[in-house]
């Protein structure tokens, strides 16, 4: 037998359901809360209905003026404030009583000697002073043995009875062929280094350390002194890189050896890079030293047992042998030459 359910009632909207009649709905009549109207507030003590507020009872908006600051006795009030109520202490400026140092007076168109001898081509500025010292420098006629001298464009040097006249500074390049020595005099007529640079300038230039007479590559000249002593002087460690040819392979255990240090006679040095040129061979080796000791680089392998078949430098103070064919020279560029003056 079928059984029938309860009859679904569906819900009119608007309506609300009716617990007290069986499944039927009361109508819910739709109450409208009462809205306050704008600029209005609402009164509680009257149900529902708002009194309007007059634009008179908003509270007056006073504006403080310039100098002034709100009263703690009157409300809403500002009251004027005095500057002469305050005390101002203003703290008294310090004189630094450090007193100044002299301002250095202005030689001007004075030169040291030393540095008057350096620029013209004869020497370094300590062996200038070696000279003066030793009385073989004299300014207008008379022998100066005074250190700090100093001299004007006009006043007339010598040294050994030649006039000396400041010279303009030049600097030459040289890739040094072998066979060739760097020292200015030779008793035994070998080839000099300065017989590639005739006519090369009318200055009198000299090179910056020496390379042996089997070493080639970078060799620089010039006639500033100062720059000279800068470039030799081992506190300021200039960067120079050779290419190394050696008879037998370079063992790795070696290598490390030369890299750590290797003790000489003169005492222990160690290179600052060292590493194979050649990804084949073994006898090709690229080492940086910046010591400048005589034949350092030669002396390093022969300790450990190899011998020096070819020594090229390729590198000096940053400078490069690059398109320069060997025993030829160039000029330096005002770019090379200001590089050089910073270094150190």
């Amino acid at each position: 037998q079928r059984e029938f359910k309860k009859p679904f009632y569906k819900k009119p909207f608007g309506e609300k359901y009716n617990d007290t009649s069986e499944g039927g709905f009361k109508k819910k009549p739709f109450q409208r809360e009462f809205k306050k109207p704008f600029g209005e507030k609402r009164d509680d003590s009257r149900g529902g209905e708002f009194k309007r507020k007059a634009f008179g009872d908003k509270k007056t908006f006073y504006k403080k003026s310039f100098g002034q600051r709100r009263g703690d006795e009157g409300e809403g009030q500002y009251k004027r404030k005095s500057f002469g109520n305050k005390s101002f202490y203003k703290k008294p400026y310090r004189k630094n009583l450090t007193p100044l140092k002299e301002s250095p007076k202005n030689d001007s168109g004075l030169t040291r000697l030393n540095r008057y001898i350096a620029n013209a081509g004869i020497c370094s500025r300590r062996e200038a002073d070696e000279l003066i010292k030793n009385g073989l420098v004299t300014v207008n006629g008379k022998v100066v043995t005074e250190m700090g001298t100093k001299v004007n464009p006009d006043d007339e040097i010598r040294y050994g009875g030649d006039l000396l006249k400041r010279e303009k500074n030049v600097y030459v390049l040289l890739n040094k062929p072998k066979d060739y020595i760097t020292t200015t005099e030779d008793d035994q007529g070998r080839r000099n280094v300065l017989e590639l640079l005739r006519g090369a300038c009318s200055e009198r230039i000299y090179p910056v350390g020496r390379l042996d007479r089997n070493t080639t590559g970078v060799l620089l000249f010039t006639n500033d002194g100062e720059l000279t002593k800068k470039l030799t002087h081992p506190k300021h460690g200039v960067k120079k890189v050779y290419h190394v040819s050696l008879d037998t392979n370079l063992s790795h255990q070696d290598m490390q050896k030369i890299a750590e240090g290797v003790e000489l006679e003169d005492g222990t040095i160690k290179a600052d890079d060292i590493s194979y040129a050649d990804p084949v061979s073994k006898k090709e080796i690229g080492i940086e030293m910046r010591s400048g000791r005589n034949r350092i680089i030669r002396r390093v392998f022969e300790q450990l047992g190899y011998k020096v078949i070819k020594l090229d430098r390729v590198v000096f103070a940053g400078l490069t042998k690059k398109n320069l064919q060997r025993g030829r020279w160039r000029f330096l560029s005002d770019k090379e030459v200001g590089y050089l003056k910073m270094l150190g």
